[in-house]
């Protein structure tokens, strides 16, 4: 059994910014924080399943559940929805760290979450912090650049059929030894095959043993 807090901060503009907080074990030293993205929430496969994993291996687990699709939002440009997460992920996990005494770091990110990733990154607390990427928005200059300087032992996870993957832009990042980078031919945004369930199915399975291995 684990153990289950929800809660929320007030983020940008006064914004409540919800998170839950699950964990086996009050004493864990270990904090996995996961950003999904804008229509990928954490209840999703590819965080479902990792948050099993770390579960598992008696990690506490953030999960950040903000949503930019709220009317809310409709009139922000995406200058402004990047200012927001960083703001808010940055509100939650200070507000989170303060009542733990958490000493290992994973930080996941998917999409919109990468935005949030690459700035958290560069604080010292995260130093030492793991970081796998789901479907980085490489065509951001924050978000190459982060993958591309990383110091962080990192995993990468993208498709050739991902609007957001840029081919030139990836081979730099695959020439960061820090990061193993993994490529999907086919695969979409959702690290999924359009019209192909069954064997979407195969590239979930391949991303969370992966995961489970790091």
């Amino acid at each position: 059994m684990f153990k289950v807090k929800t809660d929320s901060v007030v983020g940008y503009k006064e914004m409540k910014i919800p998170y839950t907080l699950l964990s086996t074990n009050e004493d864990s030293k270990n904090l996995v924080i996961m950003l999904p993205g804008a229509g990928y929430s954490t209840q999703a496969p590819l965080f479902h399943y990792s948050t099993g994993v770390f579960l598992n291996k008696s990690s506490d687990v953030l999960q950040v559940n903000y949503s930019y699709n709220d009317k809310f939002y409709d009139n922000f440009s995406i200058d402004e929805i990047s200012d927001a997460i960083k703001h808010d992920v940055r509100v939650v996990i200070d507000h989170v760290l303060n009542d733990g005494s958490y000493e290992s770091f994973c930080l996941i990110g998917k999409s919109l979450g990468t935005i949030a990733m690459s700035s958290e990154l560069k604080r010292n607390i995260f130093k030492e912090a793991k970081a796998v990427w789901l479907t980085p928005l490489i065509k951001r200059e924050d978000v190459f650049e982060a993958m591309v300087k990383a110091e962080n032992r990192g995993l990468c996870f993208i498709g050739d059929n991902d609007q957001h993957y840029n081919a030139e832009r990836y081979e730099q990042i695959v020439q960061n030894t820090n990061i193993v980078s993994t490529l999907f031919p086919n695969v979409n945004h959702g690290l999924q095959y359009e019209n192909d369930p069954v064997t979407s199915i195969d590239v979930l399975k391949s991303v969370i043993k992966e995961i489970n291995e790091f």
